[in-house]
């Protein structure tokens, strides 16, 4: 959490200071080892947020990512950030295949964990932008990280966490001054998702569920809102009506108990493994053996690692969709009575 105490209140004076002598300079140095000339933008472009507007006066070298998966948008349109987030206590720089490549040896600075931000760190890597597009960033945290670097918050009119990739990938493109590219990269997914469907056409009269389990006796089925299930009806599939009746705004889960394992009998529920035990655990349950997706060998469970099918879903991003198109449509395919 923020809590600016008297050494980050000094390298935000330094920060500033060192902005504004920066700012009397007739030009200004961009690090071809972060933003290769190919991937050089359009500037100064002005953003619309959550909380306001956002103008990038010129092209940003060192770029600080705190949505959860923003730093995917910006390598897929050639930049390396700086700085990121944690997400799955792996590093977003490590194991995903998606974007082993693209990191290269240049691993970024982890400036915290989901929505909790270290602003010393942060200061330390001197931005020239702060992306937050799949976040929950607060008002009171962007005014403090404004002081830093221009800050790109969240899309306007979506709840956080909610905003479509494709928006948080557009989002993105405006602040780099790379919109044309962001578009181009989104046309080329478009159209990945449209074979799929061409290509499997039986989708379309599925009904779909995307679940997880995280401990004995509490399930949760994923709401139209979350980026797994987004990517489910990207590929044709139909959400569940009762998972819809039971939805919250302002959550991307339903949660229940077995007893309420009735909101998961659809044509296709899709499990998401977040550990080895999980399988085991839901099959062992009783009333999971009654539901008719259960005995017609409906159900599917997936990985979020060896393959981290689960984890390209959950990320949602113009990098990981092909590789979950990829790995998952085949499976999907297989189910019985596809």
């Amino acid at each position: 959490m923020f809590d600016v105490g008297v050494r980050v209140k000094a390298i935000l004076t330094a920060l500033m200071m060192s902005l504004l002598v920066a700012g009397c300079g007739s030009s200004q140095s961009v690090d071809e080892t972060l933003v290769p000339p190919e991937a050089r933008g359009t500037f100064p472009v002005t953003v619309e947020h959550k909380y306001g507007s956002t103008t990038v006066e010129r092209q940003p070298s060192r770029i600080v990512t705190l949505g959860l998966s923003d730093h995917d948008a910006v390598l897929a349109l050639g930049i390396r950030p700086v700085g990121a987030v944690d997400w799955f206590k792996e590093r977003p720089y490590g194991k995903w295949p998606w974007t082993q490549a693209l990191w290269g040896d240049k691993r970024p600075e982890i400036v915290g964990e989901r929505d909790d931000y270290n602003l010393e760190k942060i200061a330390a890597l001197k931005p020239e932008l702060i992306l937050a597009q799949y976040s929950g960033m607060k008002k009171e945290q962007y005014d403090k990280l404004s002081q830093i670097a221009p800050v790109v918050a969240q899309p306007p009119k979506y709840e956080d966490y909610a905003a479509p990739w494709q928006e948080t990938t557009r989002m993105v493109g405006r602040a780099l001054g790379l919109a044309q590219k962001a578009d181009d990269l989104i046309a080329g997914i478009d159209r990945q998702f449209a074979q799929a469907r061409a290509a499997h056409p039986e989708f379309a009269k599925l009904s779909m569920v995307v679940a997880d389990t995280f401990e004995a006796g509490k399930f949760s089925a994923f709401t139209t809102t979350d980026p797994k299930m987004i990517f489910m009806t990207e590929l044709g599939f139909r959400p569940f009506e009762p998972v819809k009746a039971q939805s919250k705004p302002e959550k991307n889960v339903v949660d229940v108990t077995s007893e309420r394992f009735d909101l998961f009998d659809a044509d296709r529920l899709v499990w998401l493994n977040s550990d080895t035990g999980a399988e085991a655990r839901v099959r062992a349950d009783p009333v999971y053996g009654k539901l008719k997706v259960s005995a017609d060998k409906r159900d599917l469970f997936i990985t979020y690692d060896n393959p981290p099918v689960g984890a390209a879903i959950s990320f949602n991003t113009v990098l990981s969709i092909p590789y979950a198109i990829e790995q998952l449509v085949p499976k999907l395919a297989a189910v019985p009575g596809s």
